[in-house]
């Protein structure tokens, strides 16, 4: 049995400071269950985890924040169910899930939906957990409002179509490259090139002069200001990342004449237990279908042997879901 253990920070992706490690299946302790991983994802978080990216990180450690298994220790009725889950603090404050068992409290079990093979829920955790995260944050869309997001084709970006159709909302997408929306919706998706439209101005002629009721920046400050004033009066933007660390000019009158509310969402604050509750909430969408798990091809899930090449993929932008297969 195996995992994959960083040891210090990386500065070039080429050159990670991990290797694999051979593990003993641990014991549960007093409320807690051992996971047979089977299927862990591959997020961004997790390669920013390695190159130093997030200060609370501890050293050294196993990676991996999602995950799908067995429960093979704890609980009697526990016992071989097939469950998913994801964590803030997983592979980053303490040991994580790209490795062949985790332990977890038992109240962070969370069933996998019947609807869903293994390695699709091992793909589900951050993405998902994020999107339902900051649209609840956000009040929740209602049925007839505007949701804008920008990097609609990122993984959060779709995650957050799904629930907010699924919810009766109207979504318009922001792209630079002037792609179509890829993902799985409820109902149509207007993709905005902002390479070559005004966000703002198209925005409003979409609806009608109403504006978005609720932005989601999957991007950060580089769409800061398309996205507050493409917004409705007493509309709230959900930030989630910042891709270029850069300082925005914030307009202070600007803010309170429009009645405008910010949300900034930071999925590190939220463990293990925290994440099988959003998981739990999300789940009648995945048996009735509205909810669709990220399509996993073949080609891309790795053994744990080739987790450098998955981490650089993942790292390249990979439009594909990464998934390392940890156990057979």
């Amino acid at each position: 049995m195996k995992a994959i253990k960083a040891n210090s920070v990386s500065s070039d992706i080429n050159a990670l400071d991990m290797h694999i490690e051979e593990i003993k299946q641990p014991v549960a302790g007093k409320d807690e269950c051992v996971v047979k991983v089977l299927y862990s994802g591959v997020n961004p978080s997790d390669v920013g985890a390695v190159l130093g990216k997030f200060p609370k990180a501890i050293w050294p450690r196993y990676t991996g924040r999602d995950f799908a298994g067995v429960i093979v220790d704890g609980p009697a009725e526990l016992l071989g169910k097939e469950v998913w889950g994801t964590g803030g603090e997983l592979g980053i404050r303490t040991n994580g899930s790209h490795a062949a068992f985790l332990v977890v409290p038992v109240l962070s079990v969370s069933e996998k939906p019947a609807t869903i093979t293994l390695p699709e829920a091992a793909g589900v955790g951050v993405p998902f957990v994020t999107a339902y995260e900051g649209l609840r944050r956000a009040g929740l869309p209602k049925r007839g409002q505007w949701v804008l997001i920008f990097g609609v084709n990122g993984k959060v970006g779709q995650a957050a179509t799904q629930i907010a159709t699924r919810l009766g909302a109207k979504v318009i997408g922001v792209e630079r490259s002037g792609n179509s929306y890829r993902g799985h919706s409820n109902s149509p998706v207007v993709v905005i090139n902002n390479s070559k439209s005004k966000v703002a101005e198209a925005v409003m002629e979409i609806t009608g002069g109403h504006g978005a009721d609720i932005v989601y920046n999957t991007v950060g400050s580089p769409c800061f200001e398309d996205a507050n004033h493409a917004m409705a009066h007493g509309g709230t933007q959900i930030f989630i990342a910042d891709r270029l660390l850069k300082e925005v000019p914030f307009n202070i009158f600007y803010f309170y004449r429009h009645q405008h509310n910010f949300v900034g969402v930071d999925t590190q604050e939220l463990d293990v237990v925290d994440c099988a509750g959003i998981l739990n909430e999300l789940k009648p969408g995945f048996l009735d279908g509205s909810l669709i798990p990220f399509a996993v091809k073949d080609e891309q899930i790795y053994p744990l042997e080739r987790a450098h090449e998955a981490y650089r993929q993942t790292y390249a932008g990979s439009k594909d879901k990464i998934i390392l297969k940890i156990n057979d």
